[in-house]
């Protein structure tokens, strides 16, 4: 790995230690971007199972969307994690933003995750 791997996953591990400190049982809502698309889930760390997830690679994201590496992508995919974990009975959560700044398509995606009523 190069420096910037290394540093990437030095955040990363960072972000988890401080959320699992601070969970209190509450699921992770975890998201990965890449170059092309952007993905998250519902991670439940107690159980070790992913709850619901959404991304831009999904069919009717991808019919509907323009390309899924955009804001406006990372706005729909979070309305719908939002929408899908709700009808699991999930209310709030804690963001994992991963080694990720809060900055973006990352920034856009917890917002719109919070406008579909995840409380974090």
């Amino acid at each position: 790995m190069d420096k910037s791997d290394l540093l990437f996953e030095r955040r990363k591990r960072r972000t988890r230690h401080r959320l699992k400190q601070v969970a209190y049982g509450r699921p992770r809502l975890s998201v990965f971007r890449s170059s092309q698309h952007i993905y998250a889930q519902v991670i439940d760390d107690v159980q070790g199972v992913t709850l619901v997830a959404a991304s831009s690679i999904e069919k009717d994201m991808r019919e509907t969307l323009k390309t899924g590496a955009d804001i406006e992508a990372a706005k729909a995919v979070g309305k719908l994690i939002a929408e899908r974990a709700r009808s699991a009975g999930v209310e709030a959560v804690v963001f994992d933003r991963g080694g990720y700044i809060y900055h973006g398509r990352v920034k856009a995606l917890a917002d719109a995750a919070r406008e579909g009523g995840l409380q974090f």
